[in-house]
């Protein structure tokens, strides 16, 4: 399965756009960390909740990385079409599971976890659209794997976990 130029660009910018967005979240976060504006609750048993949902929202990300999911779920047999739906859904699960700790951390934190939730239901679907009919859910899942190997700033999964992490530090100061 080869991408068109047009389509590998398509991608690639909007991965671009994301990534970019995200990494400005880090530097201002850092910068208001210098300057001591973080929010920061007094309360203990808060700051402990906080803790666990990074620690949580760490997790998912590690979860619904695509090489991580892709490894966890696949199932030798089925079609492309068939495997775009458990991934798929397996995204969904995963985050909705999780869409309760969204108030113990910041907004900006949360948003992140938010695009790259849509950035790999993006890449999934958009890798199966250009798939034959007749493509194996091995196709798929290699295709993926080949897209974010050929580009590694198209996945936001380390940029995210490092911004949580960054965010659960601050809190443990």
């Amino acid at each position: 399965m080869s991408l068109s130029p047009t389509e590998l660009i398509w991608s690639l910018a909007i991965a671009g756009v994301l990534a970019g967005a995200l990494v400005i979240l880090f530097i201002r976060q850092r910068k208001e960390a210098k300057l001591g504006k973080t929010n920061q609750p007094a309360d203990v048993n808060t700051k402990q909740m906080q803790l666990q949902a990074y620690e949580r929202l760490i997790l998912l990300t590690d979860r619904i990385a695509l090489p991580n999911l892709i490894n966890r779920v696949n199932q030798p047999g089925l079609n492309a079409k068939d495997m775009q739906l458990i991934l798929t859904q397996n995204i969904r699960h995963e985050f909705d599971h999780n869409i309760t700790q969204r108030i113990y951390v910041s907004p900006e934190s949360w948003d992140a976890v938010s695009k790259l939730k849509e950035q790999n239901l993006l890449i999934i679907n958009q890798v199966a659209s250009f798939l034959p009919v007749e493509a194996s859910g091995h196709d798929l899942n290699k295709s993926i794997l080949e897209l974010i190997m050929q580009n590694p700033k198209a996945s936001l999964h380390n940029i995210v976990a490092d911004a949580l992490s960054y965010e659960a530090k601050n809190l443990m100061r």
